[in-house]
């Protein structure tokens, strides 16, 4: 099996986290909540953080890791910048645009989350590219 650098897989988890902080709070909190038809009360309520978190936290590992699978030792920062981007473009925000098609979601929710992943995957892409 490939060696997959931890301390890549880490920081690209980290980088997810505080992306989805910034992209999920003061970028597009608001819209993204209009367009899944909750309130910021309803967020809120039983909702568990150690449960949330931490289940995200290790399906970010999960990703970051399958992608250093897939990119590789050293695979240079262009690389796996523009791999991670496509990734997250191409595979995960089609994937959702797909499912969101069916269940009539908003196209405003497929450029907010889809957006999110591909920008997500060009940042785990990032510190593979630095650390891998």
């Amino acid at each position: 099996m490939p060696a997959v650098s931890l301390t890549a897989t880490v920081f690209a988890t980290v980088l997810g986290f505080g992306l989805g902080a910034l992209w999920y709070g003061p970028l597009f909190g608001a819209r993204w909540m209009t367009e899944v038809g909750l309130t910021a009360e309803q967020i809120k309520k039983d909702f568990s953080p150690a449960k949330t978190y931490g289940a995200t936290f290790v399906l970010g590992l999960v990703a970051a890791y399958a992608f250093g699978l897939y990119v590789g030792q050293n695979p240079g920062l262009s690389f796996s910048i523009v791999t991670g981007a496509g990734a997250g473009l191409c595979w995960v925000a089609t994937a959702l645009a797909t499912n969101y098609l069916f269940e009539r979601r908003s196209l405003a929710l497929i450029g907010i989350n889809g957006g999110y992943h591909a920008v997500r995957f060009a940042l785990i892409g990032l510190a593979f590219g630095l650390l891998g």
